[in-house]
This record gives C-alpha cells, sequence and structure tokens, in this order.
C-alpha cells in the first residue's frame, strides 16, 4: 500500500505540523510517520488499534469542531450517518477509526511495491462491467435521474445524454416524469445510499482498491482531465448510464472539489492561499516553487500547472511571483525578476496588461521603492545605487565632488562611463545656463549673488491653476488650447515655477518618454512644447493636463478629459482640480476643494471661495455661485 494516513486524512495535511507531532508521534515509529510511512507498514509496526488511537487522540485536540466525514472521508461509505456527526466520546470515534482501517487495508493488494504508485490489478471481469451491476436492475426514471443528474459533469461533453446540454434540475425532472419534486428528491436519496451500500459489499473490493489507489496518485491538487486519462477503463461507456466511467468514480472521490478545471482535495480556497504564502517573501525560481507545492501535496507534474491556475500568482520568466493588483506591486514583481534596471516600455511589456505607459512612468518616478538608475531605466532603490538626476543635475553633483569645480573632459568621462548620455549633451548643459567658468578653464555651478532662495510675491498655494494631491505634491493645471496641440511653449505661473526651485534667469531640463522638456524663466517662467506628452494621450482642445516634476527631474503628468456636459455644477468644479469620483453633497465637494488649494480641514465654505477669488480661479468660481 503505498497510502500513508494524511493520505486518507485530509486535515492532516493542514494542521500545522507543530500541531500534529506532540499527539501523533510513536517511539515506534519514525519521525512525521504520518505522512512518510505508508498505512499499512505503520499498522503492522504498532497495530491498527494504536494508530486509530493516535488519529482520535488528534480528533479530539484539533478537529472536535469538523464532522467525521471530512476527517476521515472513508467513513462516508462504511458509515454514512456518523460521517455527518461531529466527534463524539473518544471510545466511539477510536472504534469507528479502526473498523474504517481495517477495511481499508482488507482492501489492499498484498505485496504492492514502494515507490511510484501503480493502480490496483484489474480484477477477472472488466471494471466497466461490475459497476453496470450496480443500476442493472434500475428503471428507466432512475437511470435518467442518475446520468443527467447525479453523475452528469459540466465540464465534460462528451457521453452527454442527447439534448442534455446542463445538469437537470429537479423541476425539469418532476415535469418530464409527472411526479413531484419531493419524488426525484426520494428516487435521488435513494439511488445514493444504494450505491453506498454496494460499496460496503465484497463485489465493491475492486472498485474500493482503485479509489484508494486514485487518492494517492491524484494528489491534493489535479486537473480535472487527469481523472479521465488515469487509466484506461475510465473512459469506458457505462453501458447502463451511457456515461464514461470516470464520471461515476468522480462522485465517489468525496472530499474533493472540482473547481476551474481542477480537482482539489479539502477546499480550492484553502489550498490558494496556503499556495500564495509560499511566495509572501517574494519571487522563488521555478524548481524551488514546485519542490514547495509538492510540500502541499500537489504532484510535481502539475504543480507548474497549479501555480499558473492560482490568483494573485504569476509565472514570470522561470520565477512564481506574487502578483497584486496594483501597478506599483506588479512593476516591483517585474524588476525583483530582472534583477536588474528595466526601461518603462520594458517593465509594460513584462507586465502584459492595459496599463499606460504614462501612468507606469509617473507611477516609477513617484513611489519610493523605485530609483532612477539611468536616462531611460528604472530599479529597485533596496538594490541600492546612485539616482540619476538628470544631465544638468549629475553634472552638478560631479562638480560637488569635485571640491567645487572640475574639468568637462573629466566629467563627460564620468558620466558617459556609468549613465547611457552623449557626449554632446553633457558639453552643451556644461556650457549652457547654471554653470561658469573658473580662471583655469574648470567649470562650477554659477550661484545666485544673494545665495537665498527666490521669494514670489504669492506661493504655490495661492497661485491659479495649482492644486495639492493627497500625497503632498503641488500640480499646475494646463488647459489645452491648440497652441499647445501645434507644440508652442507656455507660460507658468511664478509661484508654481519658485515651487519647483527656481528663480528668475534659471532654466530646469526634464525628461519625459519622448524627450527632454525646458523650463525656462527670462521674464517670465515659460514650460517648452509639450505636444509629444499631449500626444501620448491622444488629448484635443478643451481637456486638462496636471504637470508637476518629480524629485529626480522627471515630468510627471496625469491627464483628464474635458468634463461632461451633463455633469452637475459641483463636479465640474471638482474636475478642473482633478477629482473625478461622485461626492454626496456641495458641502463635501468644497471640502475637497479647499484641501487642494492648501486650506485646512473644516474651513467654511465663504474661506473656500474667498481663497478661490483670490487666487483667480474664476473657472471653478462659475460652478459655485
Amino acid at each position: 500500500m503505498n497510502l500513508s494516513l494524511s493520505d486518507i486524512v485530509p486535515p492532516l495535511r493542514w494542521t500545522a505540523p507543530s500541531q500534529v507531532e506532540p499527539i501523533a508521534s510513536d517511539p515506534g515509529l519514525p519521525d512525521a510517520w504520518w505522512q512518510a510511512l505508508p498505512l499499512d507498514r505503520a499498522c503492522a509496526a504498532v497495530g491498527t488499534v494504536q494508530i486509530a488511537s493516535r488519529l482520535a487522540d488528534l480528533t479530539s485536540a484539533c478537529w472536535a469542531h469538523l464532522v467525521l466525514g471530512d476527517i476521515l472521508p472513508l467513513l462516508r461509505f462504511t458509515h454514512p450517518e456518523e460521517s455527518l456527526q461531529t466527534p463524539g466520546p473518544r471510545d466511539v470515534v477510536h472504534k469507528l477509526f479502526i473498523d474504517v482501517i481495517d477495511r481499508l487495508l482488507a482492501t489492499e493488494p498484498a505485496g504492492e511495491p514502494a515507490g511510484a504508485p501503480v493502480p490496483p490489478a484489474l480484477p477477472e471481469r472488466p471494471m466497466a462491467e461490475i459497476i453496470d451491476e450496480i443500476f442493472a436492475r434500475l428503471d428507466d426514471r432512475q437511470r435518467a435521474i442518475a446520468r443527467d443528474r447525479l453523475y452528469y459533469d459540466t465540464s465534460q461533453q462528451s457521453g452527454q445524454h442527447p439534448g442534455q446540454a446542463q445538469r437537470a434540475t429537479l423541476d425539469e425532472l418532476a415535469q418530464r416524469f409527472s411526479v413531484t419534486r419531493e419524488r426525484i428528491r426520494q428516487i435521488e436519496r435513494d439511488l445514493r445510499d444504494h450505491v453506498l451500500e454496494w460499496l460496503q459489499s465484497p463485489a465493491a473490493a475492486p472498485l474500493n482498491a482503485h479509489l484508494a489507489w486514485l487518492r494517492t496518485r491524484l494528489g491534493s491538487a489535479v486537473p480535472a482531465d487527469d481523472l479521465a486519462a488515469a487509466v484506461p477503463w475510465h473512459r469506458t461507456e457505462l453501458i447502463t448510464l451511457a456515461i464514461p466511467a470516470w464520471r461515476f468514480v468522480r462522485t465517489l472521490l468525496t472530499g474533493y472539489d472540482q473547481v476551474d478545471g481542477w480537482l482539489v482535495a479539502g477546499g480550492a480556497d484553502e489550498l490558494r492561499e496556503k499556495t500564495r504564502q509560499l511566495f509572501a517573501d517574494g519571487p522563488r525560481p521555478m524548481d524551488e516553487a514546485v519542490a514547495q507545492v509538492a510540500q502541499l501535496g500537489v504532484r510535481e507534474d502539475v504543480a507548474e500547472r497549479w501555480l499558473a491556475s492560482v490568483p494573485h500568482l504569476r509565472v514570470l520568466e522561470g520565477h512564481v511571483v506574487p502578483w497584486p493588483r496594483s501597478m506599483g506591486d506588479k512593476a516591483e514583481a517585474v524588476l525583483a525578476v530582472s534583477g536588474g534596471p528595466l526601461t518603462p516600455e520594458e517593465i509594460q511589456a513584462r507586465i502584459g496588461e492595459d496599463y499606460s505607459l504614462v501612468g507606469l512612468r509617473n507611477q516609477l518616478a513617484a513611489d519610493e521603492r523605485f530609483i532612477r538608475l539611468d536616462r531611460s531605466k528604472y530599479g529597485l532603490r533596496r538594490w541600492g545605487g546612485e539616482e540619476y538626476l538628470g544631465i544638468r543635475e549629475m553634472i552638478t553633483r560631479e562638480i560637488e565632488r569635485a571640491g567645487g569645480e572640475a574639468s568637462v573632459s573629466t566629467i563627460v568621462d564620468n558620466l558617459t562611463s556609468r549613465y547611457d548620455v552623449s557626449e554632446s549633451s553633457i558639453r552643451a548643459y556644461a556650457g549652457g545656463p547654471g554653470f561658469e567658468r573658473t580662471q583655469r578653464g574648470y567649470i562650477r555651478v554659477a550661484g545666485q549673488a544673494q545665495g537665498e532662495p527666490y521669494q514670489p510675491r504669492r506661493d504655490v498655494s495661492m497661485t491659479r491653476r495649482c492644486f495639492r494631491s493627497r500625497d503632498g505634491r503641488w500640480w499646475h493645471r494646463v488647459d489645452v488650447n491648440a497652441e499647445h496641440l501645434r507644440g508652442s511653449g507656455s507660460p507658468l505661473p511664478t509661484g508654481f515655477a519658485a515651487h519647483l526651485g527656481m528663480a528668475p534667469g534659471g532654466q530646469l531640463t526634464v525628461s519625459t518618454s519622448s524627450g527632454e522638456v525646458v523650463i525656462s524663466w527670462h521674464n517670465q517662467p515659460t514650460i517648452g512644447s509639450i505636444r509629444n506628452v499631449l500626444a501620448d494621450y491622444n488629448a484635443s482642445e478643451g481637456d486638462h493636463v496636471f504637470l508637476t516634476v518629480s524629485d529626480g527631474g522627471e515630468l510627471l503628468t496625469r491627464f483628464l478629459p474635458a468634463a461632461a456636459a451633463g455633469l452637475p455644477a459641483i463636479n465640474k468644479a471638482l474636475h478642473l482640480i482633478g477629482y473625478t469620483a461622485p461626492v454626496a453633497s456641495e458641502a463635501e465637494g468644497l471640502r475637497l476643494i479647499g484641501a487642494r488649494i492648501g486650506l485646512a480641514e473644516g474651513t467654511g465654505r465663504e474661506e473656500v471661495l474667498d481663497r478661490l477669488r483670490d487666487r483667480g480661479d474664476r473657472e471653478i468660481l462659475r460652478f459655485l455661485s
């Protein structure tokens, strides 16, 4: 026999070893014998009474809340009434377990070899013929109920009764045979009892042996098709019912659920959760993942398919990775598997889902888990490494490292050796605003005369079309017009430019997916063309783009189409601050607007309106009058 005690007692597979071991350990048996030792050998070593005693102790200590049929599913055949009850007195439970184990051992062929399970020898008569005897004396009505209801399987269409597209309901069968629903239910119950009674007879010994072998072969999860292919006679048609034999066999595998094309022992949700927990700490190579899942009872030859079927897991480049719902979490998993930096385009391709590239770029730039390691590549911050901040900022860093001034050639050599940037770009930036030549021909950072940051007349919270998001960033709303779409630059508010760290005479170069954009401040702050950004969004006149700059020098953008004409006034006002979710009242809407323009929680309506007037947000005010 290749069955261990845990093969016939499903709770042993789910209960923590720390709970099982103190109760089940026996000086006459090896460690973890309930998993490692065939049941017949365990019984031969210490006796069936002792094995049943250990099982009774476990039942009392760990599984008193379960019905006996869930603890030892074979009880559903041998003692169907008792199998529906929770454990009673220990001596009664002990006797039941002794009886079941004795019956199981009596049905097993002697001398079965160790190793991979092999099916028991076929009886002299074909197994399908033996099963047909169960139903040989049924009338047409009983056979129809058995075929179309008891043994119907929605996952398999072959062998289906002509015209029967789905499992027959009680009402359909009652109408077909002109009887009541209750009569159909009674016949169905009688058929089940008839089969259970037959399974306890000597004639059922070959089938019981086969069922015991099947449980060993199937493991805790197996594709449902595997049952039909387990042995050739499973596909043989039962003449009495006109169905393949495996459909009848499937109903005898108590303790297995059929879910999403899988037969799962002990509950699919529980096994899926246990599988997910194996990868809670991150990705694992496939061979390691298969070995771990095998410890849950999943056969190694189907383990990879099982892993691919478990929700919130994904097989990626030979690894099994947790696959949660958020874009940021998925990007983290992709980078963890890659082991090296990737471009946003590469990350998007490996995620393989309908996430916008612009949204992914914004996520990578704003999320502290990620670090920009090159002009167009991101990695995980936990890897370490120097953050890429843009050419201008990297030149500044090189100058600081050199003690305040450095030769352009040295800067070029250092940056081109570490980053994907061209020599011409570095030299162009080094000769531009923000740097100046020293007497010996080196460059240094050009500082402000006073050494103080520029203070605008109005800070960003008092600046029109500037709004604070929940993460504390301030964003400026650009209302798209024909000039933007043609590629013209456009002015930025002074308060917003100062918030970005700029001052008159300064220049800031920010990166986007389609190239760099220059923000300069001469007579007034101006941002260069964002036509490529708008093209990525397929923007039109009247749409809105909210923009800001990340600490790494990347232009972050959020796109919002123009508000629908039929929106209520308060929702149109909220639309202009970038908020699109419904609100319960105007008061809630005003609270949200107040928070977005820098007011404290609980600010009243009039104060919000006054602040909007002071800022010049007339387009919002007209929806609040």
